[in-house]
């Protein structure tokens, strides 16, 4: 092992805490992304979109305490988070209402995040696997992925709608693994919700915050190598290769 590595290798062991220490000297074959987010900066858009959700039907908004609570989860359990007393078809038909209010606004705002296609491009080039792992419908999956032409890079898109259960289960991650023909401690997971972050601990992960709505402090869990603000941050050429 060259000097080189040896400090990048004792560098991402102390930013890991407890058993995911044992990781830092595992290469990065695979890389997981959430999408709202992380590989766009859309989450400010989705808040617009619950919030007039949330007029519409006469209910109290504070985005901080949303984000907080849903961030990551299927739209089924935030609308029932939101109303707890929701028939299962309401839970259906309210989620979908919040959707086209949310396409309705982003379409023309779509772009990728800052040094994704740079990154995408190098771990193409290196060999590494790539996936997505979202809780979005798959109308906002194709909204995105389709329309930056970001899909082919990804051997799979998993979510909810596939049958899983979304964060902080580890099924989505578990699954993108799975289809990546990886192990877990063989991937790192991209993410901006605290609740993606504890999927990514439960599937044994390590993961990077992306700090499009959250700072560090809060992203901070014992799997996270680092935060960075986009995918231009210097230290990622440290942790993929």
């Amino acid at each position: 092992m060259s000097a080189d590595h040896v400090v990048r290798d004792a560098w991402l062991s102390d930013s890991l805490g407890g058993v995911f220490q044992a990781l830092a000297a595992i290469p990065v074959a695979g890389l997981i992304f959430d999408m709202d987010g992380t590989l766009v900066d859309n989450m400010h858009v989705h808040n617009d979109a619950w919030e007039t959700w949330h007029l519409r039907h006469s209910l109290p908004f504070s985005r901080e305490t949303f984000f907080r609570e849903t961030a990551g989860r299927a739209n089924r359990e935030v609308v029932k988070w939101a109303k707890p007393d929701a028939t299962e078809l309401e839970l259906e038909t309210l989620g979908l209402e919040k959707e086209a209010i949310y396409r309705e606004i982003y379409r023309s705002q779509m772009t990728p995040m800052p040094g994704l296609t740079t990154v995408i491009a190098a771990c193409e080039a290196r060999g590494q696997r790539m996936s997505v792992a979202t809780a979005a419908t798959p109308e906002n999956a194709s909204l995105v992925l389709d329309g930056l032409d970001l899909r082919r890079h990804f051997v799979t898109v998993v979510s909810p709608s596939m049958g899983y259960r979304g964060k902080p289960h580890p099924d989505l991650f578990l699954a993108a693994a799975q289809a990546m023909d990886l192990e877990p401690a063989q991937c790192v997971v991209f993410e901006d919700a605290p609740l993606g972050i504890e999927a990514a601990a439960n599937a044994g992960m390590r993961a990077v915050g992306v700090t499009t709505m959250l700072d560090a402090a809060t992203l901070r869990a014992p799997n996270v190598v680092f935060s960075i603000g986009d995918f231009t941050d210097g230290r990622l050429k440290g942790l993929l290769g």
